[in-house]
């Protein structure tokens, strides 16, 4: 079964009525499942398509009995941390889930190409091919392991080759999902986990550093250019001892023996201390001669030309044969600089350790493209980072690539790959307009080199804090809040949601507007509630302070029974109680109630119940006291002097009942039994002025009149 509408056709398996998810089916409202890549003991992986953002991605699902242990739980973990890591040779990750049915399930970019795995069945790799694979794959394990994060499991099966290509190399892993196809035993547990094949001999012991992966790499790629899995043993001794001793690669010739022979040394004391020193010495190792050695010998031997031409043919008369074959005329007549196809840079800043390494035409262009990337990674680029070659891809090639690194300047982190004529970016902007700017200036060049560019709006981390002068700007009805609190720091697409009241949806769009450039790539969710603009001038006089111990129950008179909604409809009868911990003494209790035409009624204290002090108020059940400010209707004919209400067709709206629990009574006198909104707002600013701490809390209900 094959895919259709690709460069290539994506091979997929025939589904089984066994799979985990089925064709058609969408996982979290945006994940809609394509087929199955491939098949294995404790999982599958599957092809979908982000509805969303329309790009194939790759899912990794374990099967419900691995999805409740802790252990395959946890290497499904260990992928997602790597969600942060933008680089080019690392696959990225983009969510970790649970589908309704309990079935863990990972989010991954699709890479598509061929594994070094089924790539080594099909034809054997030149020297050169596989070293230009592990250059890749340790500028991959460079950014990775800058974040903290050991792979493994790096094998043949975990090492994509996109579009078959070496130079894009990309480290991947479906390790779980192909246990049983791969023919390599896959270990999950607490003491170890990777494939016996390829993991380094101190993870038997179940210790793993970053030596580990560079172990796996050596041995990956000796299995590749022999075509052949390591025979490790059929039993744990011979495993242990197996990975005692040295890997043989007689008949390999250097510098693929000596990388091998380095990466994989039993003892991780001989291996590179990382990746980044593998790397540089496989680029010495890979680096042809520059003309720099020639240019010291022209000036040592200047001015003495014609003594020491004479002396080297009396040398060459005497032995030419033995100085030709030990390359002693090597610096006086240094080789032509090798050709590059294709001509490539790769460069990037995420992590402690900028990288650089590729291609320039000679010191000069080297020089512009050093000098661009330390402005762009902000700071000195590597000595001898690059590689002098023929090959240039079109003039000009060298300062497009320049110009191209200056404009990343900007960003918190990316990764460039340039092969040939192409470019693709990959990176994090600090904020939504930063990423929008380049990604404008990208797309509007007039450009020989053809940039595909994948640009995240950061920042990575965003504090809570960073919104609260945005919220505070549009706070037109009380305070706006975030829902997760204050202290709160949002990873990259996280929802950032929003709560509290305005006076208009107008303030909605205005907040979205503001904050949206605000938290870059992170979902904004804008849960508030509009209340008229008499409720919002009230509110905007209100003391900022916590509800505290009081608070306040709605009821409906005819029934008794709560009404949680605070939703009234015609004819029914609201009743409002204010509670409070019977303990709460020597305290005063106000309660109004703001109408939805206009006017505020002051129903404690009120002309029948001059009554304050919470001591005197109410009833005591359960710890509780209870406070009755509106009656049922039925109540008035035991005390007329109740105040009750009734929803009356046409007067629909919402009033708002406002409790006040302060140490003093917060008015000398009684006010009057109603007034307008202007008049309590200007009357509650002058009270509380300089007396904000005898508040001990505020508490409101909304109540919702309806047809």
């Amino acid at each position: 079964m094959a895919l259709a509408g690709h460069e290539e056709q994506i091979v997929l398996k025939d589904p089984l009525a066994t799979d985990i998810f089925s064709k058609g089916q969408v996982l979290n409202n945006t994940y809609e499942v394509l087929g199955v890549l491939g098949r294995g003991g404790t999982g599958e992986v599957y092809l979908a398509r982000n509805q969303i953002s329309e790009r194939n991605v790759a899912i990794k699902a374990l099967n419900a009995q691995f999805s409740g242990q802790s252990e395959y739980v946890e290497l499904m973990k260990r992928e997602e941390q790597m969600r942060s890591i933008l680089n080019d040779a690392v696959v990225r990750y983009s969510d970790c889930s649970r589908s309704d049915d309990g079935h863990v399930f990972l989010v991954m970019d699709y890479v598509d190409g061929i594994s070094l795995s089924d790539l080594m069945e099909q034809r054997r790799l030149e020297d050169r091919e596989l070293l230009i694979v592990a250059h890749r794959v340790l500028e991959g394990l460079v950014a990775t392991h800058a974040q903290g994060i050991v792979h493994r499991d790096l094998s043949p099966d975990n090492i994509i080759l996109r579009a078959g290509e070496p130079e894009q190399a990309t480290i991947i892993d479906f390790g779980i999902a192909k246990d049983t196809a791969a023919g390599a035993r896959t270990i999950v547990g607490k003491q170890f986990a990777g494939k016996y094949e390829y993991a380094a001999p101190e993870q038997l012991d179940g210790d793993a550093d970053f030596r580990a992966d560079l172990y796996a790499l050596g041995a990956s790629l000796l299995a590749v250019k022999r075509r052949e899995v390591p025979e490790v043993g059929t039993n744990p001794g011979e495993v242990v001892r197996f990975k005692a001793r040295p890997l043989d690669t007689s008949g390999l010739e250097s510098p693929l023996k000596d990388l091998i022979e380095w990466l994989a040394a039993p003892d991780l004391r001989n291996r590179p201390r990382d990746a980044t020193e593998a790397l540089e010495k496989l680029d010495s190792w890979l680096k042809p001669f520059s003309g720099k050695a020639a240019g010291k010998q022209k000036e040592k031997t200047g001015g003495r030309g014609g003594m020491i031409a004479a002396g080297l043919l009396v040398a060459v008369a005497a032995g030419g044969v033995s100085l030709w074959q030990g390359g002693a005329f090597d610096a006086l007549f240094p080789p032509p600089l090798p050709h590059a196809e294709p001509y490539r840079l790769s460069a990037g800043k995420n992590g402690a350790t900028p990288h650089l390494s590729g291609n320039a035409p000679d010191e000069a262009a080297a020089q512009t493209l050093s000098a661009a990337f330390g402005e762009a990674a902000g700071g000195a680029a590597p000595e001898g980072a690059l590689t002098l070659a023929t090959g240039l891809p079109f003039e000009g090639w060298t300062e497009e690539v320049a110009t191209l690194l200056t404009s990343l300047s900007p960003l918190e982190s990316w990764d460039l790959e340039v092969s040939g004529n192409t470019a693709r970016l990959t990176g994090l902007a600090p904020s939504t307009p930063a990423r929008d700017a380049l990604r404008d200036a990208i797309s509007g060049r007039d450009s020989a080199l053809a940039v595909s560019a994948e640009l995240l709006a950061g920042p990575e981390r965003l504090q809570a804090s960073a919104l609260d002068r945005v919220l505070a700007g549009h706070a037109d009805c009380g305070p706006l809040e975030q829902l997760d609190g204050d202290g709160v720091t949002y990873a990259l697409f996280e929802t950032v949601t929003i709560t509290g009241d305005i006076s208009d949806e107008a303030v909605a769009e205005a907040m979205r507007a503001d904050l949206s450039p605000a938290i870059g790539d992170r979902k904004l969710r804008i849960e508030t509630r509009t209340l008229n603009e008499d409720l919002c001038a009230i509110r905007s006089v209100m003391p900022n302070t916590p509800a505290g111990p009081v608070s306040i129950w709605l009821g409906d008179g005819g029934t008794g029974k709560p009404v949680l909604t605070g939703v009234y409809r015609t004819g029914e009868n609201p009743v409002a109680e204010i509670q409070l911990p019977a303990d709460v003494a020597d305290a005063s209790l106000w309660v109004m109630v703001v109408d939805n035409t206009g006017k505020v009624f002051h129903i404690l204290p009120n002309m029948n119940a001059e009554e304050t002090s919470v001591d005197a108020l109410g009833v005591v059940e359960n710890g509780i006291r209870k406070i009755r400010v509106l009656w049922p209707i039925s109540s008035l004919t035991e005390d007329p002097t109740r105040l009750a209400v009734q929803v009356t067709e046409g007067d629909y709206g919402k009033s708002e009942v406002v409790a006040i629990l302060s140490r003093e009574p917060l008015f000398d006198i009684r006010r009057p039994r109603d007034e307008s909104v202007a008049s309590v707002a200007e009357a509650l600013a002058e009270t509380l002025e300089g007396r904000e701490g005898v508040v001990l809390g505020v508490a409101s209900r909304i109540i919702d009149a309806r047809p």
